[in-house]
């Protein structure tokens, strides 16, 4: 499949990929991630070793949308929410302790 990523064309097949990712340990996944075989890898290093270039030249929509038409799975990670307020730190372990909570 012919695909654009950073303006550059790239001739993709699923096969080239899998073989572009064997024996490459997959990093920590901190945002989108695409399933090569059994293993989960950040989209930024797939782009990274199937383009060969640097991360930055490129955008994780992109390779996600060459990943996708290649029939490999994606996922994003939910947006993180904001931690809900709660009582602090003091109160918390007081009423942990069976205390009264001071007011």
């Amino acid at each position: 499949m012919r695909c654009v990523i950073a303006r550059f064309p790239f001739e993709l097949t699923q096969s080239g990929v899998q073989d572009a990712m064997k024996g490459i340990a997959p990093e920590e996944i901190t945002g989108e991630s695409v399933v090569i075989g059994r293993r989960t890898y950040p989209v930024k290093q797939v782009g990274q070793v199937v383009t060969g270039q640097d991360r930055r030249d490129f955008t994780a929509r992109e390779i996600v949308l060459a990943m996708t038409k290649l029939g490999f799975t994606c996922n994003t990670l939910p947006p993180r929410s904001a931690p809900v307020p709660g009582p602090d730190a003091v109160r918390h372990a007081s009423a942990a302790l069976g205390a009264p909570m001071a007011t």
